[in-house]
């Protein structure tokens, strides 16, 4: 009886919309891999993907029905749990792959702890933001937050991970925006990183100190002229443009794309996945898109607005800022208004351990969806009765 309960206050339509971008997703990567010939069959990343699919539907509904709120008192074990992992993946344990050491082999998956990471974060600093008052003590209850945020997008950097490093400071400012902290600490942060970036990028390679490597610097300028160096640096940006744009309202058709199945395109399948899907579907295509990336993130506005709990709240706004960050930098990056990064779209682009960390995700905003309304219910049926 309770089961059928928790079924019947599902949010169907969120669940609906990620239903839809799971499969556009599976569709558009078969299309941008089936002709590879170093491949062992057409739907070897289809197959990949729909394990990782598999995994993460059964993790989604197993946050979906347990109560949210209990996790509120292990903040302590999920922080130093993800500082673990991440600690492991840059052990000789961890595997390599396009220069960057991210994964810890688990034989039939590898496991991405910077994905996994992201969701943690969300929950550590909105059970710590939750036990505290807001009063005099804010400008600590901010810095001990980003300290929380610092261990885990330190690790991940020195993967290194630049994307989902910046993945995890934007969840946080966002967890903080929600919370109520003053505009000054914003301004401040803002200033801090300003700074940063100039000694980063400007005064400390000069005396020879190289925080950031070649590729991520170029990765990050080459948006802002990506014709300087198209065969190098600005190939990536320079294709995708043109895949894009040589969709035009309707596309190529599915598996027609020149620029993706002549491989013309890098990382078709993963990063550059929203260019694929311009170039072979075309503007409508796009708008489908972003009509069911825009339920998903106003079912998640709405779960934030509802729940009965500000831990509640501050994980489901976590989870849409974790979402509409990856979103805009993701096509931004494909058509040359943000830098390239790496951050894969959420639900589309082919990645185990990125689509199982969105999966559940999802199963947390369904979990605040179930308590917020049995709580509303209950609180319906003590009025009548009193009544």
């Amino acid at each position: 009886m309770e089961f059928r309960t928790y079924l019947r206050h599902f949010d169907y339509g969120l669940l609906a919309a990620v239903g839809g971008l799971v499969a556009f997703g599976m569709v558009i990567i078969y299309s941008a891999t089936h002709s590879d010939p170093n491949l062992p069959s057409p739907f070897y990343y289809v197959r990949a993907q729909g394990i990782a699919v598999a995994m993460g539907a059964v993790l989604m509904m197993v946050f979906a029905l347990i109560d949210f709120r209990g996790l509120q008192a292990y903040r302590w074990h999920i922080f130093i749990g993800i500082s673990v992992l991440l600690v492991l993946v840059l052990l000789p344990l961890g595997h390599s792959a396009l220069g960057g050491q991210r994964w810890i082999p688990l034989g039939f998956f590898n496991m991405q702890p910077s994905e996994l990471a992201k969701i943690a974060i969300i929950l550590v600093i909105s059970s710590y933001l939750t036990d505290r008052q807001r009063g005099d003590l804010e400008t600590h209850t901010t810095v001990v937050a980003l300290a929380y945020a610092l261990v885990p997008a330190l690790l991940v950097f020195r993967q290194p991970d630049f994307g989902t490093m910046l993945v995890i400071v934007a969840v946080t400012v966002a967890l903080l925006f929600i919370y109520g902290t003053r505009m000054l600490h914003f301004i401040i942060m803002g200033a801090a990183v300003a700074v940063g970036l100039f000694l980063v990028l400007q005064v400390l390679p000069v005396v020879g100190i190289q925080i950031l490597k070649h590729y991520q610097v170029d990765r990050l300028l080459v948006f802002l002229h990506p014709g300087q160096d198209p065969s190098g640096s600005g190939y990536h940006l320079l294709q995708s443009k043109i895949a894009i744009g040589s969709g035009m309202l309707t596309g190529k058709g599915l598996y027609q794309g020149t620029q993706t199945q002549l491989n013309f395109l890098p990382e078709h399948h993963t990063d550059f996945i929203f260019s694929v899907l311009g170039e072979e579907l075309g503007f409508i295509g796009e708008a489908i898109l972003l009509a069911l990336y825009t339920i998903v993130i106003w079912r998640g506005l709405r779960i934030t607005m509802i729940s009965e709990s500000v831990f509640g709240s501050l994980v489901a706004g976590g989870v849409v800022a974790m979402f509409v960050f990856q979103i805009f930098v993701n096509i931004g990056m494909t058509v040359g208004i943000m830098p390239i990064t790496g951050i894969p779209l959420p639900f589309m682009s082919y990645g185990g351990s990125s689509m199982v960390s969105n999966l559940v995700a999802v199963g947390l905003l369904e979990s605040i969806h179930i308590r917020s309304r049995l709580i509303s219910d209950r609180r319906y049926m003590r009025a009548q009765i009193a009544g």
